[in-house]
């Protein structure tokens, strides 16, 4: 669809940047051969190392702040425990956790950022 919009949409999107993220190096060049020339980085299947991708187009593309990896590394594993320590509260296991669709770990992002982004979770409520 960004290709298209790219390609196909007004003029204000024809400047349009995309980063794709593969596994490993030229993946894409079995199915995609039209992307060839983007901004194609591998991740080796760490995600470190796609924040690592992600982090340096962001900043070279959308002009997003100098932050540090190691910064930007500490609140994604303080959110990954806090988001894990309150879906355990809430009655979920483990596995189901570790299958969330990306969505839904998106939107507890949200709810971690709107809260302050938290250290600890609030106990729930108590039924009465």
């Amino acid at each position: 669809m960004d290709y298209g919009a790219k390609k196909f949409g007004p003029a204000n999107l024809q400047t349009k940047s995309i980063l794709v993220l593969e596994g490993r190096r030229y993946d894409f060049q079995k199915a995609l051969s039209d992307i060839a020339g983007w901004d194609i980085e591998p991740h080796r299947g760490k995600y470190r190392e796609a924040m690592r991708q992600v982090r340096r187009w962001l900043i070279d593309h959308a002009h997003a702040p100098n932050i540090g990896l190691a910064a930007i590394e500490g609140k994604y594993d303080a959110f990954q425990e806090w988001h894990y320590e309150r879906e355990l509260a809430n009655g979920a296991a483990e596995k189901d956790i570790k299958l969330y669709p990306t969505i839904t770990v998106i939107n507890s992002m949200h709810e971690w950022k709107e809260a302050g982004e938290p250290t600890e979770i609030t106990p729930p409520a108590a039924v009465p």
